[in-house]
């Protein structure tokens, strides 16, 4: 058995699609379907149903699942323990953060702590919010940076994993400009014609707080993306209406490339949070404890 079948093993019950784990993986969807067989074969049962849509575990899969990201979580901690043992890493801060906050909030936050005194180095793994989830469980960051709804599901345990505010953000409805200025996708009520919607896919950390947050709305998807920036893209080449975080689509309201698609009875407040680790290292904890307590205006 090779370790690497149970990071394919895990992509494809979190995608729940054999071409999105695939991609994942920078696997063709052939050779992806191989590793999952030879798997099977190695555990001797069926793991997932592969006549569901999307792609099911099976009783046996749902076993497996919790040893399957263990064994992985395990190994990353042991290896990280022995890089750090030896040196090579044990004053590196590592961090994970969603695509949009990497872009907006973290470069400010880091420069305003670092002129106060040093860091050092620092890793940064920008991802969605399910993969972060991941790379902190495994071991792989100290921290994760993310953006918070209480109704919106999370993987974190704030005891396993506690977390700080760092301060807030809003997702607001935007889209391009249409004639006179006036948004050419407003938002409607359920019961209208419905808008072109520009949504998250199921990886995404917004996309699971636009769902908690159930709005109202009347929207028909036509492009979904788990990267908030490549909705940004989206929006200002006029393909709809998209809730994007105020942080990342300040610069083009300002511009008037973007403009708001509703009133504020449309917004979903959110929150700026970093997790922590269950374990971390001694360089990590001590940032840990240098940051508590803060909170810092969003980008």
């Amino acid at each position: 058995m090779e370790f690497t079948w149970l990071d394919d093993f895990l992509a494809l019950a979190e995608t729940g699609h054999f071409s999105r784990a695939a991609e994942r993986r920078n696997l063709t969807q052939p050779a992806f379907s191989r590793r999952i067989q030879a798997l099977e074969d190695w555990v001797g049962a069926p793991l997932f149903h592969r006549d569901a849509r999307p792609v099911a575990l099976t009783e046996a899969g749902e076993r497996f699942r919790p040893a399957a990201e263990e064994a992985l979580g395990a190994l990353a901690r042991g290896r990280t323990e022995a890089r750090e043992a030896g040196g090579a890493a044990a004053a590196t801060l590592r961090f994970a953060a969603t695509h949009a906050l990497s872009l907006t909030f973290l470069p400010a936050w880091l420069h305003t702590l670092e002129a106060e005194v040093p860091l050092g180095p620092v890793r940064l793994m920008a991802d969605s919010m399910e993969a972060c989830e991941r790379i902190l469980l495994a071991g792989q960051a100290h921290f994760l940076l993310c953006h918070h709804h209480d109704r919106a599901p999370s993987r974190l345990d704030p005891v396993e994993c506690p977390f700080r505010a760092l301060g807030t953000d809003v997702l607001i409805p935007v889209c391009a400009p249409g004639p006179g200025g006036a948004p050419r996708f407003p938002a409607v009520p359920v019961g209208s014609t419905p808008a072109p919607h520009l949504a998250y896919g199921p990886e995404s950390g917004m996309g699971r707080i636009l769902a908690a947050a159930a709005l109202p709305a009347a929207l028909e998807p036509v492009f979904t993306s788990r990267v908030a920036t490549v909705l940004v893209t989206a929006a200002l080449d006029g393909r709809g209406l998209a809730w994007l975080p105020l942080s990342l689509a300040r610069e083009h309201l300002e511009a008037r490339r973007l403009v708001r698609a509703g009133d504020t009875s449309w917004d979903v407040p959110m929150e700026i949070r970093i997790h922590r680790a269950p374990h971390v290292s001694p360089a990590a904890a001590a940032f840990w404890a240098r940051i508590g307590g803060t909170a810092q205006p969003p980008a």
